[in-house]
């Protein structure tokens, strides 16, 4: 056979690129005796090819490195590295010294200009420098002008202010943002400057500008439920809330004296006509609309969500189409797109029009005018400023006669956001907007450069007008399916959850948004000042009606996957491979599907990390005991708020009530906070320990509003006293004791380990982990989310107000 190849080819000798060993390939050559074959290449030879072949590697990189620049494709980096940089601000312990990255962003900055061409390495690497440190401190100007004083611990007290926004929710109660002018019994020395209070009691509402008065009950927004989780106290800095609330009974109105009121500037009158004019339009759609229908278009048109039942809202959620609730990306595309068409295809009918006049140039006009107003009665929501901002640069593109559907308007519109407010980059809702955006713009190329495949059947008549449809369906299919791909990391990292049957959903609901519910409520809109509104509401109500009766059906399919918390060098490895595949156009895309898809295989097949033992929450008033059947908990009705964080994170389904201790020892008393007195200690005493002895391993017992215990599997035994008085006793008696009293005491004489409402104030909500060893009794490992934590939105747990001073972080 050698003989054969050689009289073919010519070639009596071959050298290996490998070994550098010359092979005969004449008939004999592979008959030699064992004297005549060539020694092991050395390793030497081995490594010089491996050198050679990441030589090669390296130039095919460099290749296509030139190639995506000279594509201008490396200008879509930009944002990502703003972004990257004001994450890792607002992602550290400590606010981060101003000097140093002013000094690196200007020395970076100069030496990018003077590089020069000739050296693209250096270049790169100083742009890089400069785009990080930028973003770092767009995010520190943004925390220097937003100072939010936000409230530094739980209060009733008697607040007077002037209403600034409202709305209502599905039980007839009214939410009213406040600009906090006074407060009385007790008068708080860092009072906040907006608020969010609700009033319980039902009644005709107040109007914006109007005083408001009531005695309410203050708290601040609250931090991670568990270390990693959302910390609400972020979103609630950035957005300019200090407080949240609710008032006892119906507030009153106020005649709010004209030394304490804010001058009316122009601004304050614009936004105040807006918010008047939103809050109309929202009272209008529910008139006609009344229920769940009309305050899911009253969401869809004003971003006014919280009419909507529980019930209803959860559906949408489960079944994947709660984006359709908020006013983002796909309600403006759709707002522009209906107008954009119809505009067009109207000036079309006129040849005079068509060709005389850019008919295509006023339709994007129109269009933008369109998502402008749209914008302006939608409540000014991070979403919508997103979307409109997103929107605006692609229809503003169209002026100058380049592509709207591009990666480079993405990049603006991301570039355009993170100067404005880059805390956007640590929501979800940026993540998600733009993992979406960016999928299906890379998708949407893609499928404009496939090759063209013509079916056998397109010459039937009957088919070939189906093909319309087809391509319609196809296209939604493919949209829904991209946009759930991207999205599925940042909902899984935010939520810990993805919708199970979110794609049939979609597929099913979509079409009706697109062709029944938006183009209703544009028309609607614009014949509302004309009191002609009636019809089109209607039609947009029967077309909002299938939408939920698909997510109802959605739903009770089996909801969603709970996955839990993943790690975060899972999703910040997975994020990079996703943009190197969705802006790359080289052969370097290729590089991004391999890391992403090497990471998830790493964290499938590495050793999951251990449950947490037993976890408790930032104010002392709930813990719970993780088990294999559950979470049992402290409260017989605990917040959902918090449990639910705690399930899907914990990927835990059942909730373990406590068992009810029926005596009334000690006494009679049902205040949480009395004086207990000696006999009340005494027996207090006997009661605890005779409970301990009896509970069952792994759930609590409780005395209501006095005292709970637990035995855990580990061996340790808990107490919480709801009532601070125990506190001492249950040192003397437990392992570990949980106390919501902020005491001035944090240790316990007897050793155990004491959370106060003091020292959870300052470590947020905590994990125990038992650590056990070979023959040796188990640890504990302490994990609190926000430990060592000193960041403008957590400043406020460290403030004393009775000395009005801020204590050092320990």
């Amino acid at each position: 056979m050698t003989g054969a190849l050689a009289e073919k080819t010519g070639i009596s000798r071959l050298r290996s690129r490998h070994t550098g060993v010359d092979l005969d390939l004449l008939p004999g050559a592979f008959n030699r005796t064992p004297t005549d074959i060539p020694e092991r290449p050395p390793r030497r030879a081995i490594l010089g090819d491996l050198i050679a072949v990441a030589g090669r590697v390296r130039d095919g990189a460099a290749t296509d490195l030139r190639q995506e620049a000279e594509f201008g494709h490396l200008f879509y980096w930009a944002p990502v590295f703003l972004g990257s940089g004001a994450a890792c601000w607002f992602v550290l312990n400590i606010t981060p010294a101003f000097a140093p990255l002013l000094l690196i962003c200007v020395v970076s900055s100069i030496a990018w200009l003077f590089l020069g061409p000739w050296r693209p390495g250096a270049r790169s690497v100083a742009l890089a420098a400069g785009l990080l440190t930028s973003g770092a401190l767009l995010a520190a100007f943004q925390t220097m002008r937003s100072e939010t004083i936000i409230l530094d611990g739980a209060v009733t007290t008697t607040v007077r202010g002037i209403v600034t926004g409202k709305e209502i929710d599905a039980s007839g109660r009214w939410r009213y943002e406040i600009r906090l002018l006074e407060t009385e019994k007790p008068l708080l020395r860092r009072p906040p400057l907006k608020i969010r209070v609700t009033a319980l009691g039902r009644g005709d509402d107040l109007l914006l500008g109007d005083g408001i008065e009531g005695r309410a009950r203050l708290s601040p927004p609250s931090g991670p439920a568990l270390p990693g989780l959302n910390d609400f106290a972020f979103d609630a800095y950035y957005d300019g809330t200090g407080a949240f609330g609710f008032f006892y009974g119906k507030p009153g109105a106020w005649l709010v004296p004209e030394a304490l009121r804010p001058p009316a500037s122009l601004v304050t009158q614009t936004f105040a006509m807006l918010e008047s004019l939103r809050g109309h339009i929202s009272a209008r759609i529910r008139l006609v609309l009344p229920g769940d229908t009309g305050a899911f278009a009253a969401s869809m048109v004003t971003d006014d969500r919280r009419a909507m039942s529980k019930e209803t809202a959860e559906a949408l959620r489960l079944s994947g189409l709660a984006h359709i609730i908020a006013i983002s990306g796909l309600n403006m595309a759709l707002a522009a797109g209906l107008f954009f068409v119809g505009l067009r295809f109207a000036l079309s009918l006129s040849q005079s029009i068509s060709h005389h006049w850019p008919v295509k140039k006023i339709a994007a006009a129109g269009a933008l005018v369109t998502v402008t107003l749209y914008y302006l009665i939608s409540g000014f929501a991070v979403s919508a400023e997103r979307a409109y901002i997103m929107m605006a640069i692609m229809l503003v593109a169209v002026f100058f006669g380049r592509p709207s559907i591009s990666l480079r308007n993405v990049a603006l519109s991301a570039i355009a956001i993170l100067l404005l407010s880059p805390s956007a980059v640590m929501g979800p809702g940026f993540q998600m907007s733009y993992a979406a955006t960016l999928a299906l713009v890379a998708g949407y190329a893609a499928w404009l450069g496939r090759a063209r495949f013509t079916p056998p059947t397109s010459g039937i008549p009957i088919l070939k007008r189906l093909m319309p449809a087809w391509h319609f369906m196809a296209g939604i299919f493919m949209t829904s399916l991209i946009g759930g791909f991207s999205t599925a990391l940042y909902s899984i990292e935010h939520f810990h959850r993805i919708a199970a049957w979110g794609l049939p959903a979609n597929l099913l609901a979509m079409p009706v948004i697109s062709f029944i519910v938006m183009p209703a409520g544009l028309v609607a809109l614009i014949l509302m000042p004309f009191g002609l509104d009636w019809l089109p509401l209607v039609v947009m109500g029967w077309g909002l009606d299938i939408v939920i009766s698909v997510a109802k059906w959605a739903a009770s399919l089996g909801g969603d996957w709970v996955v839990g918390r993943i790690p975060p060098w899972l999703f910040v490895g997975m994020t990079i491979g996703l943009l190197i595949l969705a802006i790359m156009r080289s052969k370097l895309r290729y590089l991004g599907a391999g890391l992403s898809a090497g990471l998830l295989l790493a964290y499938v097949v590495s050793p999951q990390p251990s449950m947490p033992s037993l976890v408790v929450f930032e104010d002392g008033s709930l813990a719970g005991i993780v088990g294999e059947k559950g979470i049992a908990i402290s409260e017989g009705r605990p917040s959902a708020f918090i449990t639910e964080q705690w399930q899907r994170a914990l990927r835990v389904k059942s909730l373990i009530k406590p068992e009810k201790i029926k005596s009334k020892e000690p006494g009679n008393r049902t205040k949480k906070h009395h004086r207990l007195t000696d006999e009340e200690i005494k027996k207090g005493r006997i009661g605890i320990r005779n409970t301990l002895a009896d509970v069952a391993e792994n759930r609590f017992a409780c005395r209501e509003k006095h005292w709970c215990v637990a035995r855990m599997s580990q061996g340790w035994t808990i107490v919480i006293a709801i009532n601070g008085g125990y506190t001492g006793i249950a040192c003397d008696i437990a392992d570990i004791v949980i106390t919501p009293a902020r005491l001035k005491w944090d240790t316990c004489r007897s050793g155990a380990l004491l959370f106060t409402g003091e020292t959870l104030r300052r470590s947020g909500s905590v994990e125990l982990h038992a650590r056990v060893r070979d023959n040796e009794a188990p640890t504990m490992q302490i994990v609190g989310a926000l430990d060592g934590q000193s960041r403008a939105w957590t400043q406020h747990r460290r403030y004393d107000w009775r000395t009005g001073t801020f204590a050092d972080l320990k």
